[in-house]
Parts: structure tokens; C-alpha cells; sequence
């Protein structure tokens, strides 16, 4: 099993969680909600609204999220969904655990700290570092700027 960093799109109450929950598509258990150690520019980009997580330590905030435990099917799944690693790279980030949602074998203790996986680029416009930084990323924010999947033909 693996841990994984969510903190965009696949989080849950958000428009893809729904994938993170497929087990047709692989294993995934919800571990904690989690913050990250290093601050990360988590900025909202392209014609889609996409949040991405750029990979330039020490700039913008500490970005909340989730962490999940999952099989390496799912994980598969996650590097395809994310265009890993062309358009995200997969790598790794110390997280602090804020808390969590039961008391079974798995749970994190708050405090804790974490390692996982987590999909941020090094790949953006410079330009998007002018653009507001986020510590926690809501398709509904107060940002106006919602998520929509792209639906172009290739």
C-alpha cells in the first residue's frame, strides 16, 4: 500500500472524488485530514480551472488536504488520471496529520507526521506565479473559479 497526498479535485465534497472511491479502479481508504510541512504555491489554472500544486518549496502556504492509503491498481489509475509524468510529477511530501475520522489500526494520530505521494508540476507559465495562492482548494471557493472537465476531442 501507498499514501497519497489529495488536495484538489479527487478531495472529498469535490468533483472527482467519486473516482478515489471506485474500487473497479483500484483500493483506497481515507487516513486523515493533513497539511503540509513545506509551503507549496496551490494555484487555480488553465481554461478548465484545474488546481495544481506547483512544485516551488517554500512559496505560497501550507496547502491542507487529504491523505489516503491505496493499492498499487489505484495508484496505476492516479499516475494515468494525473498524466504523470508529463503534466504532473509524482513525488514526495511530508505532511502534518490535522485529524481524523475513526480509531481503527490505520488511523493517524493528530500531530503526526506523514509521508506521501502527491502529484505537483514543475511544468507551469510564469505567469502563474502572479496569480492568488490558495491553502485549501474548493471547486465552490470564493475564488468564482469553478472546475469543469475538459470535453475537447483530442
Amino acid at each position: 500500500m501507498h499514501h497519497v497526498f489529495i488536495y484538489g479535485t479527487l478531495k472529498k465534497g469535490q468533483p472527482n472524488h467519486s473516482l478515489i472511491n471506485n474500487t473497479t479502479i483500484g483500493q483506497a481508504e481515507f487516513l486523515a485530514h493533513v497539511r503540509t510541512i513545506e509551503r507549496y504555491t496551490l494555484m487555480i489554472a488553465t481554461k478548465n480551472n484545474y488546481p495544481f500544486l506547483l512544485n516551488v518549496p517554500g512559496k505560497g502556504k501550507r496547502v491542507h488536504g487529504e491523505i489516503y492509503s491505496v493499492d498499487q491498481k489505484m495508484l496505476d489509475f492516479l499516475d494515468d488520471f494525473e498524466e504523470c509524468p508529463e503534466l504532473y510529477q509524482r513525488t514526495k511530501v511530508q505532511l502534518e496529520v490535522q485529524d481524523v475520522d475513526g480509531e481503527g489500526e490505520n488511523t493517524l494520530k493528530p500531530g503526526r507526521i506523514e509521508e506521501a505521494f502527491v502529484y505537483s508540476t514543475n511544468t507551469y507559465e510564469p505567469e502563474w506565479l502572479l496569480k492568488p495562492t490558495y491553502d485549501n482548494y474548493d471547486t465552490n471557493g470564493d475564488h468564482g473559479l469553478p472546475y469543469h472537465e475538459d470535453t475537447s476531442p483530442e
